[in-house]
């Protein structure tokens, strides 16, 4: 009898060790139990499946792996660790656009979003606080009289945004006298259309202006894009963990290691929330 209860000691701790050495599998798969209270999971997760919207249109958020095809980023990392914490599986669609992930989440097809807020979208979603802060800046013709984040407002200059992001939102309720022409990619019209700036993601832009030497970064900021999680507003169970859920990532330093692996340093992980 001695004999046996030691044999299934060893086999238990074996399981333990295997386990904590293969935490991604969980994150994968969703664990096998979860202390979380059944109204936030079936809130977050009411067909047993997290339904997570991926945005591999903004660098800073999303990725594609190169050997894979599979995205990868923070937005990745904490679906899957929240799809860990509630046990169930994670489905990553993946979308070009801010504007069409905000879409899938109207049709019903997703459970959580990684997207700034801004007024316009919080009558749809139920946003947490930013977990991580980026700018908005302009790109400009090299020898562009524009020099100044305010010279761009000005009647007759034109600028194009990516349909539906948070700047084009944001530009929209701001600029009194330039155009912003709106499309799938505003650094495209931008060159097709010979316009006056293209507006957009920092991190994206000053890639873009690394081999276009016609091309120039703005100083200065246009806005700061505060990036949240968020699942449709009624869900008030699944908000509220949500919303605890973000500040933890923050605090731990999850969010922060997230950045690292993905090679975006100048992303910043976003202050506490205030209330």
């Amino acid at each position: 009898m001695i004999r046996i209860m030691y044999a299934a000691m060893i086999l238990l701790a074996g399981a333990s060790a295997a386990s904590a050495q293969n935490p991604a599998d969980t994150s994968q798969r969703g664990s096998t139990v979860s202390n979380i209270p059944s109204d936030v999971v079936k809130d977050l997760a009411p067909t047993g499946t997290l339904r997570a919207g991926i945005n591999l249109g903004n660098m800073v958020l999303a990725q594609k792996d190169e050997k894979t095809g599979e995205p990868k980023g923070i937005t990745v990392d904490l679906a899957r660790e929240l799809g860990r914490r509630l046990g169930v599986p994670v489905d990553l669609v993946r979308f070009d656009a801010a504007g069409k992930t905000f879409e899938g989440l109207k049709a019903g097809t997703l459970d959580i979003v990684f997207l700034a807020i801004e007024p316009v979208r919080a009558a749809e979603v139920a946003f947490t606080a930013p977990y991580v802060i980026i700018e908005g800046v302009y790109l400009v013709p090299k020898d562009s009289a524009l020099k100044t984040v305010g010279d761009v407002d000005r009647a007759g200059v034109r600028v194009g945004v990516n349909k539906g992001s948070a700047y084009d939102l944001f530009l929209t309720r701001t600029l009194k006298a330039a155009q912003l022409v709106r499309g799938d990619s505003g650094i495209d019209l931008f060159v097709k259309d010979k316009l006056d700036a293209a507006a957009g993601v920092k991190q994206p832009l000053v890639e873009y202006a690394k081999t276009n030497p016609a091309v120039r970064v703005m100083g200065g900021r246009f806005m700061e894009i505060q990036q949240a999680m968020g699942t449709p507003v009624g869900r008030d169970a699944g908000a509220k963990y949500l919303r605890r859920f973000v500040e933890e990532m923050k605090a731990s330093g999850f969010v922060a290691d997230a950045l690292k692996r993905s090679n975006q340093p100048d992303a910043a992980v976003a202050p506490p929330a205030t209330n």
